[in-house]
């Protein structure tokens, strides 16, 4: 498919790295706002929801459609905070590209390397844009020098600073080797073209060299043209720039200020020249797909929402045409969905369009039965399109309507905003009966049950935040148990025989088995999955889900007449319980990957105040006049840490966390969450 000047683009970033400062820049110079916003006024066009204005931060992600010389940038804005992860998640499976946004001063910051991995995982060419270089502390070839070390990547400079600090005020194109200036701090001025610095000449030509030799390579014409001794011109190096960062061989980097408005345009000039236009990255499906406009529809579905008239479902759309009235196939369930509205969006403004195509991003108002990582297809051409992940949630609060009159009301409310989160989870607690809400962390829970108020006039009773532990097993056990049961009817018998191992974290359950002769035919072997999947639901430790095992049924014997599926998973699931006693069965609990940022001043307090939590400190680096703290720390010991961590360093610490991964409970924890003696 031919260049259709389009990008789907996302911006992401670690929190407080100027994400959303940097959308609203981009939507004033391209004409869509004439007004700039501002996140810390609360009038930030991307961050529209009343929580994210009260809180400063974002919460959704959001898109937008903006023009920049003659192209069609669908853009969209992501949160920052781990704890909405998977808006991150899902921007990034749609997007053909992306910008990630580096603080100065801060560098790589863990909340970036957890989404560069996740912009690894589904193949998105990217720029990185570091920002905030009129800070205080702010060193641009510093920050290049971690995003090597962190993320692994090759960084391709394309621009050096002019200035520092309080001084910044242009940059250096190495393309075109010429310097771009503002003369004002917070207008919105055009840049001036000016002749490089003299003082910073010889730099420049270091850093033009080491352009040149990184990008002519992917060139054979202009190789060998540059080893005759010529010059690539400055299109001959976009182009090979271009193809080198859509192949993911180095990653462009620019630079600038959002806040000061410095930077922008030669941003917005580096996404149409670099990232790729729809057509030109894979498509995750079990089928090579063309993006064609001509071809049968094949559209992801992304993301819903719900507005004060009914459901959004954002989509993007990979081949073929969708046209209001059109009735489609959603191939992940079988079910036929018909298009009652399509939508452009722009932020929470909303324009009706007749039809979209390959290419394009859209909400489809009229859709029933569609959630998050759903394939609409034609109904003639059925294929599924690779599903989103989404992250196991790692707290719980449990939650109950204030009156019984609000029980129905909760329940629709708690579904519609999971059906919004797919990373929220809720189940029913067996032995208490309470509804239990489970989430990604402290904030994404409290923010859930604000919309249940705000949206759903629902006042709920919020049980304290409780860690969602897990069982595993440390050893290999064997266990054969016969399921025997005569009345006056049909009796029941089963016997299996079942060996369990340990796996790695991770892994799950996986079930098969190793019979032979016939001990047990085939249609009962579903009754011993059954029993086994059941099983692990509910650990023999403390009631926890059972994780990271290897269940196989290896013999076992069977009644010609009393035998059933039913039977037999009754005796896997006692197996089971048996084989789980056997294996020394631990309790996990979920790590967290926790930074301190905090005054020189106060180091020794924050990292005592970690040590008494159970954590490790990992490393410890100077970030400005601050000093970062690495450490992995268990979730039960972060309640209530901010409050902790505000009165050891009055007040001028902050901290970021986000999960890591499960570990062994130490004995005396064990028995505090068990109730018995360790």
């Amino acid at each position: 498919m031919e260049d259709r000047k389009l990008r789907n683009i996302g911006i992401i970033a670690h929190v407080d790295a100027g994400k959303t400062t940097t959308s609203e820049r981009i939507l004033f110079y391209t004409g869509e706002n004439y007004k700039m916003g501002e996140v810390h006024k609360g009038a930030a066009t991307m961050d529209y929801d009343p929580q994210e204005k009260a809180r400063g931060i974002t919460i959704n992600s959001a898109a937008t459609t903006v023009f920049w010389q003659g192209t069609q940038i669908n853009l969209i804005d992501t949160p920052g905070h781990i704890d909405f992860n998977i808006e991150v998640n899902r921007s990034l499976r749609v997007l053909d590209g992306a910008v990630v946004v580096f603080d100065g001063v801060a560098g790589v910051e863990p909340q970036t390397e957890t989404n560069w991995r996740l912009a690894d995982k589904y193949h998105v060419p990217r720029l990185a844009f570091i920002n905030k270089l009129d800070r205080t502390g702010a060193d641009f070839l510093r920050v290049v020098g971690m995003m090597q070390q962190r993320l692994g990547i090759p960084p391709l400079v394309l621009q050096l600073p002019i200035g520092s600090e309080g001084e910044f005020r242009g940059l250096i194109d190495l393309v075109e080797m010429r310097a771009l200036l503002w003369s004002a701090d917070h207008l919105p001025v055009p840049y001036e073209v000016a002749a490089i610095p003299a003082a910073q000449l010889e730099l420049a030509q270091h850093y033009r060299k080491l352009l040149v030799e990184s990008t002519v390579e992917l060139d054979e014409d202009l190789l060998a043209a540059y080893l005759d001794g010529a010059d690539p011109s400055a299109d001959a190096l976009r182009q090979a720039i271009r193809r080198g960062t859509i192949v993911g061989t180095f990653v462009p980097v620019l630079l600038g200020s959002a806040y000061r408005n410095k930077g922008v345009e030669p941003l917005l000039d580096a996404v149409n020249a670099y990232l790729p236009a729809p057509g030109e990255v894979l498509v995750a499906s079990e089928h090579d797909i063309a993006v064609d406009p001509n071809g049968p529809l094949a559209a992801l579905a992304f993301k819903v929402q719900h507005d004060d008239h009914g459901m959004l479902t954002f989509t993007r759309l990979y081949r073929g045409r969708l046209a209001v009235g059109d009735m489609v196939l959603n191939a992940t369930n079988g079910k036929r969905e018909r298009i009652a509205r399509l939508y452009e969006m722009h932020a929470n403004r909303k324009v009706e369009r007749d039809f979209a195509i390959a290419g394009d991003i859209v909400a489809i108002a009229g859709l029933k039965a569609t959630v998050t990582g759903d394939t609409l297809t034609a109904l003639a051409h059925p294929l599924v399109l690779e599903r989103i992940d989404t992250p196991e949630p790692v707290i719980d609060v449990a939650v109950e309507p204030r009156t019984q009159a609000d029980q129905q009301n909760l329940l629709k409310g708690l579904q519609a905003l999971l059906s919004e989160d797919p990373s929220l989870h809720l189940k029913q607690d067996h032995e208490t009966g309470q509804t239990v809400l489970s989430g990604m962390g402290e904030l994404q829970l409290e923010v859930t049950l604000e919309k249940l108020r705000s949206r759903f006039k629902v006042e709920v009773n919020v049980g304290q935040p409780q860690v969602a532990y897990r069982e595993t097993i440390t050893q290999a056990a064997t266990v054969r148990h016969m399921h025997k049961k005569q009345t006056g009817g049909p009796g029941q018998y089963a016997e299996v025989e079942l060996l369990v191992e340990p796996l790695p974290h991770g892994s799950g359950l996986i079930f098969g088995h190793q019979l032979t002769g016939g001990a047990i035919p085939r249609e009962f072997i579903p009754g011993v999955e059954a029993g086994v999947r059941n099983t692990v639901k509910q650990g023999v430790v403390a009631g926890y889900p059972v994780v990271d095992l290897k269940v196989t049924l290896v013999d076992g014997s069977y009644h010609e007449r009393d035998s059933s599926p039913l039977a037999f998973e009754l005796a896997a699931g006692a197996a089971l319980r048996e084989a789980l006693r056997k294996a020394a069965p631990v309790l996990q609990e979920p790590l967290m990957a926790v930074e301190v940022v905090t005054p020189l001043d106060h180091v020794g307090d924050a990292i005592g105040d970690l040590n008494r939590r159970r954590g490790q400190v990992r490393e410890q680096t100077m970030r400005g006049n601050a000093v970062a703290i690495a450490a992995h720390v268990p979730l039960r010991e972060m309640f209530g840490y901010i409050g902790q961590l505000r009165a050891l360093t009055a007040g001028r610490a902050s901290f970021t966390m986000q999960f890591d991964h499960y570990a062994a409970v130490p004995a005396h924890v064990a028995s505090a969450v068990t109730g018995q003696p360790g």
